[in-house]
């Protein structure tokens, strides 16, 4: 996951705890994880929808 190995990941860990105080975190990650899901709906419904836009031939026949 990106070279971080779990020292990196706890020092990572600390500083967020430290900036935002322990009360914060389950918030914290609930407001990442809902990002995280609308962001994957959000790739999954633009696979569905169609590439409508012109090209250069489509430009030339008119």
């Amino acid at each position: 996951m990106f070279g971080l190995g779990l020292s990196e990941l706890l020092v990572i860990l600390v500083i967020v705890v430290l900036l935002f105080g322990a009360g914060r975190l389950p918030q914290i990650g609930a407001g990442i994880g809902e990002g995280i899901r609308n962001f994957k709906k959000s790739m999954k419904d633009d696979k569905n929808e169609v590439d409508v836009t012109p090209t250069k031939g489509d430009a030339a026949k008119k």
